[in-house]
């Protein structure tokens, strides 16, 4: 009895080794039958992708989106803009604003394929260099930073606002910045901020240098106004 119980086992095993032989060499021929596309720009395989040609702080990228991406997710997960926040991913909190062809929008409510031929700019882009942006800078001043998750949107709100108005009064500014949630509820320091960029009378004329700097550099500077990753 002892004998044939290990006959048995020793011919289960040989079974056993045999088929995980035979599935481990069928496995790379059959990923190469389901794999009929290579990966492009980051898109997957088989899923519907569309090539578009988009500049963001003044650098051009073309590259394959897969058509259900956000743009949010190619700004964070593609370009590597991870001071673009997403903080209720529906459209609410204003985290994630970015300015598309100057024009504040969630970034998380529209879709990378409607960004094709447009211009955007994320809190990245404010920077010059090593210097700071004049509504960074009065941001700063003024303690509107609390926690920051929420700053980056605030920037691009402000940003938005002071680029087609250069001279708002604070119920002005209150109405541009309605979409911004702040859990710190830190709002009237974010008024005080715009208010006071706005009076330096350079926090328009300050585009004039945006997409020069070096991403690396603009990253640094704008993630210390921005909250980080």
């Amino acid at each position: 009895m002892g004998k044939r119980k290990r006959d048995i086992s020793r011919r289960q095993f040989l079974e056993g080794s045999g088929a995980v032989l035979v599935a481990a060499t069928a496995a790379p021929k059959l990923r190469a039958q389901l794999s009929t596309q290579p990966e492009t720009g980051g898109a997957a395989a088989g899923v519907p992708s569309t090539a578009i040609r988009i500049v963001v702080n003044g650098a051009e990228h073309r590259l394959e989106v897969e058509d259900r991406w956000t743009l949010a997710e190619l700004l964070r997960d593609h370009l590597g803009l991870t001071g673009t926040k997403i903080g209720c991913d529906r459209g609410e909190c204003g985290a994630c604003t970015v300015l598309l062809d100057g024009k504040p929008i969630y970034s998380c409510s529209n879709l990378a394929v409607w960004a094709d031929g447009r211009e955007i700019r994320t809190v990245e882009g404010l920077a010059h260099g090593d210097q700071l942006d004049p509504l960074q800078r009065a941001f700063v001043a003024h303690d509107g930073p609390q926690c920051g998750f929420c700053t980056s949107g605030q920037l691009m709100s402000a940003k938005g606002l002071l680029a087609r108005n250069p001279h708002p009064t604070a119920q002005e500014v209150r109405a541009a910045m309605t979409g911004n949630i702040c859990r710190c509820s830190n709002y009237n320091r974010y008024v005080e901020a715009v208010m006071a960029a706005a009076a330096t009378g350079d926090a328009k004329t300050s585009d004039r240098g945006a997409g020069r700097s070096t991403p690396a550099k603009r990253g640094a500077k704008a993630s210390a106004s921005a909250g980080g990753a």
